[in-house]
């Protein structure tokens, strides 16, 4: 499997392809688990147990579990904001907490494409470029599209997307999981590193979505 070749490291690899195309345990078990969707019913009771699910096999299992409790702990600092409050910007050149969750969304969809579709950026579908280019680089453009949308919309949007990750995974192996794509623009990098950095890109943006609530005006 060929990726492109432009040189990009992992901090901003995903905005410079938008631009080819287009906290605590603590906490967590605070949180509902219905908000992390969908969980499997054997799921629904061992959220903070990282390890083999069923329907998985062990190690793609085990990136589910962590996957899981990552997304709860990314939303529970912003469940139920109200609009004013997911569209607020620390400053003119600061991103929304809106616009972030729409960037993992993005995110997660990139990796969807190219891991299950043996795709790079440039050959997505037009819908999803269409969709997802401006949550994927954010900056001013999403300042300016993404705002006006409720709480609900982007869990939606967050969980329509987990869920066809769940599907996916569950016809795959762990062979396919520690596969090794050489040309991965960073170095030799397996699928299961490429999905453990999807959930540790959910933890990069929980900081910055506390930090901002914490600068909401009261």
């Amino acid at each position: 499997m060929k990726n492109s070749e432009s040189p990009f490291n992992r901090r901003n690899f995903i905005k410079k392809s938008s631009v080819l195309a287009l906290g605590t345990l603590g906490t967590a078990s605070m949180y509902a688990v219905s908000d992390v969707s969908p969980l499997k019913p054997s799921q629904a009771n061992d959220i903070n147990i990282v390890g083999p699910k069923e329907g998985y096999t062990p190690h793609i299992g085990t990136l589910v579990s962590m996957m899981n409790w990552m997304r709860m702990v990314i939303l529970s600092p912003v469940k139920d904001m109200s609009i004013s409050d997911l569209d607020y910007l620390v400053d003119e050149n600061a991103n929304s907490i809106g616009a972030m969750l729409m960037h993992l969304a993005a995110t997660e969809r990139f990796y969807q494409i190219h891991t299950f579709e043996n795709k790079i950026w440039g050959d997505w579908p037009r819908e999803d470029a269409e969709k997802w280019t401006t949550a994927s680089g954010l900056g001013d453009a999403a300042r300016k599209k993404i705002k006006g949308n409720s709480y609900d919309f982007y869990l939606n949007e967050l969980s329509e997307v987990r869920e066809n990750t769940l599907t996916e995974f569950a016809k795959r192996d762990d062979e396919w999981l520690l596969t090794v794509d050489k040309d991965w623009p960073w170095g030799p990098t397996n699928n299961y590193c490429k999905w453990f950095h999807v959930c540790e890109h959910e933890s990069n943006h929980n900081g910055q979505f506390k930090f901002i609530k914490s600068r909401i005006p009261v």
